[in-house]
Formats: C-alpha cells, structure tokens, sequence
C-alpha cells in the first residue's frame, strides 16, 4: 500500500510517498521557489525499492502548483517508484487550520473542500496554499482517494475552560475566536511513540509534549488525548519562538501603535517576523545563537534564558494541570538537537520527580532514547518527530473506514 504525503506551501511543495506496508520511505523531496525565475526541486528516492537513496538536484522554471505536483509525479513515474497513478492507495494533505469544523481526519470531496476554504479567514498565511495542493492534487489524480490531516484537530478534545478566551462570548459564538493549538500531529505521533515505549496503552497515559523548533509549542495530554496547549487561535502565542513574540501583555501592541505610529499590520508582522529569539539577540537559529553566548554575546546568553523559561514555566502549569506525568518528551530541531537547551530547561524540577542524567542527555543520538536519571520519577524522553509518517498512517486509517 504506497501513499503520498503532500505539504503544500505558497511557494512549495514537501512531499514523501511511503509503503505503508513496511513504512519505508521510497521517495521524498522538496520543491521550492515555484513561480520565480528558476524553481528548485530537490529529491531522493529508493532504487529499486531497496538499498540506499539516491539523491538529485533538478532546477528549472515552475509556474505554478499545478506545473509543480506535475513534474514530481511525472518524475516518481520516471523514477520508478510507482509504475502508475492507479498505485498510489491514498494522498494525505497537511492542512494546518480545520477550526472547529474538523476534529479527525476527512476524506476530501467538494464540500470538505469548501469548509477549508471558510477557514482561511483563521489561517490566512497557511490554508490557502494547503488548499492549493489539494485542488491540484484532485485534479491531476482523480481516482486516488485524498485526505486532509488538519494540524488542529488532535487539540479539538481540549475542554471549554482551556480553549476560551475571557472576552465577549459573542465573539466566540460569532467568530470562532477561541484557542485552537497547532503541531497537532507532531504531538500526537510522539506521545504513541512514547506509550508504545513505556508498554502503556495510550489512554492510560499523561504527558508534557515539547515540539521546538523555529516555531514551538508544548501540549498537556491526558489519558492520550490534548487537554491543553500554549498556541492558540493563530501560532502567535504561547512559547518565545525563532521570530515570534509567544506571551506578552496584549495591551503592548496598542501601546506600539500610538507611540509609534505603526499600523496594525506593521505590527502584527513585528510580532509574527522580529520578535522571539531574533529580536532579543538578532538570530533566530538556535545553533548560531548558542555560538554567539559561547562568545560572551550577553543579548544571546538573554535570549537563550527566556526560551528555557518560557518552556520551564509551561511545564509547571501542565503538570499541575494533569496532576501526575508519566514523560516530558522533546521533539522537533531544537528539542531533538540541542543539548544544553534541554538541560536548562529541566534544571531545578527535581522536586517535581524530574531528574536528567546528563550522560544520557550528552550521548549523541538520532533515536528515540530516555535522558531522564534511574531516580526520576518522571521519564524524560526524546522522540524525532514524523508528521509525514503520521499523516501517512491517518490516511490510510480514514481511508479503512470510510
């Protein structure tokens, strides 16, 4: 059973199709640039269905969407991978905004298609290139069954009291506002990986997710399923992440545009673009940040400490929260890769039962692995992520059981 996993962006697409039999991935790539002067697709892909992967660089002019999924198509037939369209048993969409609309994967037709588009009022920058992609995937391949995986929906079983806001319920009723939560599929893939590791089932377990990377957000599960989590309506809030703000005092961008005189648009780009790890310490990249602290950069040294602290205090509130935790788990760029970050940030929990062995933490690793110490009540876990995988495996679950 082959899928096609697609990550449509304005200007992308981020694609993998896997053999869901053996979850192997036979191919993998990344578009970019479509519409400019010369568009880049780089690629692998599994010769032969076995060995290594081969890798390639092709560039050339791209229109548009529909010249891009054409060519990768085209190219996953030259290449072998599939012998014809007819092969591929599903295509999984990463849609990143389903509202309260959607809380599971869907099978795309006409009228799921349109819902999406009503939501891209909540998700300006994102939903309206996720429905690109499956405008185009449908037409190019009529007959495979597509799906939408909605970053939002894993949070959808988030209660009333944590996905309101304190402001007119008019506005909720009439305007959807309200916390939604993203990363939605990381969270999910990892606390299953994490239950499968520790030989619970899922519905019997408590988790703190950390997924950090240029964006960043942290879920509290309970009993497998999201209870709580630091983005909310839009990706602004919650975590210091590489460009945006996270948390401040909602009173500041008032403040900004009568002192300054910006408009509303302005800001919400300062925010969203300039603010976070960039704007404390002029890089948004943790690596570089970390080398410019190491050089007694104090801005950076600055930037680095609001981030653990951000997360450190989030971690406090989810577990008190969801009263017992059985694993803290990190995930994505940052919380894969960064030693030192992850340190930080579990230092001074012990009273919490949360206890890292710095060996363990140390030891360079690219699996899944446990940094807590023997004496940590809590497991400390880090766990790559896979949302390609995950969304592979949600569409052929939706596609089961239709």
């Amino acid at each position: 059973m082959k899928v096609l996993v697609l990550n449509a962006g304005s200007s992308s697409i981020k694609y993998q199709i896997f053999n869901m039999d053996t979850e192997v991935v036979l191919t993998t790539g990344l578009l970019e640039q479509i519409g400019e002067s010369t568009s880049r697709l780089k690629y692998k892909w599994l010769e032969n269905g076995n060995g290594e992967m081969q890798e390639a660089v092709q560039e050339g002019r791209v229109a548009n969407h529909n010249e891009g999924l054409k060519l990768i198509l085209d190219l996953t037939l030259k290449l072998g991978v599939i012998k014809d369209l007819h092969e591929l048993s599903g295509i999984g969409h990463r849609v990143v905004h389903g509202g309260e609309a959607f809380w599971k994967p869907t099978l795309i037709n006409d009228k799921v298609a349109e819902v999406i588009r009503e939501m891209i009022a909540l998700a300006p920058l994102h939903n309206p290139a996720n429905l690109m992609g499956i405008e185009v995937s449908r037409q190019l391949c009529p007959s495979v069954p597509q799906v939408a995986v909605f970053d939002t929906a894993f949070h959808q079983t988030m209660p009333p009291v944590a996905y309101h806001y304190a402001l007119p319920y008019e506005y909720y009723k009439n305007l959807k506002v309200r916390r939604y939560g993203f990363h939605g599929t990381s969270h999910r893939y990892v606390s299953k990986q994490c239950a499968k590791y520790l030989k619970k089932p899922l519905a019997e377990c408590n988790f703190i997710t950390i997924h950090i990377g240029n964006g960043g957000s942290m879920t509290a599960i309970r009993g497998g399923k999201s209870v709580d989590t630091t983005m909310g309506m839009t990706p602004l809030e919650g975590l210091v992440m590489g460009t945006r703000s996270g948390d401040i005092d909602p009173a500041i961008p008032f403040y900004l545009a009568r002192t300054l005189g910006k408009p509303f648009d302005e800001i919400e780009t300062i925010l969203n673009k300039q603010s976070g790890l960039k704007g404390i310490s002029g890089a948004n990249d943790m690596r570089e940040i970390e080398r410019l602290a190491a050089g007694g950069n104090m801005n950076a040294k600055l930037a680095i400490d609001m981030f653990c602290y951000r997360i450190k205090k989030y971690i406090g509130a989810y577990y008190a929260v969801l009263g017992t935790v059985d694993a803290i788990i990190f995930t994505g760029g940052i919380g894969e890769n960064a030693v030192e970050t992850r340190e930080q940030i579990c230092s001074g929990l012990e009273a919490l039962g949360i206890v890292m062995d710095a060996a363990k933490n140390s030891a360079p690793s690219r699996a899944m692995r446990e940094v807590s110490a023997d004496t940590s009540r809590v497991k400390i876990m880090v766990i790559p992520t896979n949302e390609e995988l995950e969304i592979a495996e949600q569409t052929v679950e939706c596609i089961k059981g239709a």
